[in-house]
């Protein structure tokens, strides 16, 4: 059986459910994993009192709606992220089949474009989690940039086109390009590394899945993207402050260290004075911290959905043709 013995509107259905369906999954991820907590267990519960979440109020994206944004039990409000997330991933979905599935040649098996759309919603839906993390938190956990780039090597064969030497050597210069100039150069004239080695991992995994070209794309196009937005909003605010949580998790350090004997608080102070958020942000906007990792999933999603294209005008302004 191939994809083309059902019509288009099934798959597009069946898409965008699963979409909306680990796109709710996906907040459970925001949530928990900078915190530690388990993905799994307990299920479901509201975050200021604690209580179970309702089956029908766990709807994707219609729940939210019904309950007007405010928890059931304590009438707590909800963030509208977690309607944007689901959204999110209902739309990721919906594109996925139309990019990916309804494009293969019309005698690819089910299994086949199953696989494929499979791995690339999950790769999707991985980086829209990257990106909230990091706003929140201004770190990308490696379960997903790692895990990741092993994802893009594994499902070389179902990818037209692909290789695994191509699919190496991407992930190789991608880690490359980040960790080089922003890292190991910037550690040695300044003391101290310029980038995490989380963005670094993140171009790689870009380069597992897209070839070294895909890596330099999403890092100069993730790049040019931070700028724009980031003078954007220092024009209109005309600051750019750190995530809440971010302070909020140094402020917990901070009084966690007062609690230590001098001894061990030295040591603990001198392991950290590599993090570049274990100190408050010093003055000016060119010493302004901002989350670089949305941005290159927001190139990395661009090239997901839209690599064809790019890459016929990348070759058309480069070479003329």
């Amino acid at each position: 059986m191939t994809v083309f013995e059902l019509p288009p509107w099934f798959w597009m259905g069946v898409g965008v459910s699963l979409g909306l369906v680990f796109g709710s999954f996906l907040n459970v991820v925001i949530y928990r994993l900078p915190r530690g907590e388990n993905l799994a267990f307990p299920g479901s519960h509201c975050p200021g009192c604690g209580a179970p979440i309702r089956v029908l109020d766990n709807v994707p994206v219609l729940g939210w709606l019904l309950l007007r944004g405010r928890a059931r039990c304590c009438k707590a409000p909800i963030s509208p992220r977690y309607p944007l997330v689901e959204l999110l991933g209902g739309l990721l979905g919906g594109a996925l089949i139309q990019t990916a599935v309804l494009t293969l040649p019309v005698d690819t098996p089910l299994w086949q474009a199953g696989l494929l759309f499979c791995a690339e919603l999950g790769l999707g839906l991985g980086l829209i989690a990257a990106a909230f993390i990091d706003l929140s938190h201004m770190y990308l956990p490696d379960s997903i940039t790692l895990g990741g780039a092993v994802l893009g090597v594994l499902t070389v064969p179902l990818r037209s086109g692909a290789s695994f030497v191509d699919s190496l050597l991407g992930a190789v210069v991608g880690f490359l390009l980040v960790w080089l100039p922003f890292d190991l150069v910037h550690r040695l004239v300044r003391g101290k590394p310029g980038m995490g080695l989380g963005d670094a991992k993140l171009v790689m995994l870009a380069g597992a899945w897209f070839g070294w070209q895909g890596a330099v794309f999403t890092l100069l196009a993730g790049a040019v993207q931070a700028t724009l937005v980031v003078l954007a909003v220092y024009l209109t605010h005309g600051q750019l402050d750190e995530p809440e949580a971010v302070r909020r998790e140094r402020a917990e350090l901070e009084h966690e260290l007062s609690q230590l004997p001098p001894d061990e608080r030295a040591q603990v102070e001198q392991e950290l004075a590599d993090d570049p958020l274990a100190g408050e942000p010093e003055p000016g906007f060119g010493k302004a911290r901002v989350a670089f990792g949305p941005f290159l999933v927001l190139s990395a999603l661009e090239l997901l959905l839209f690599g064809t294209f790019i890459r016929e005008e990348l070759s058309a302004w480069v070479f003329g043709a």
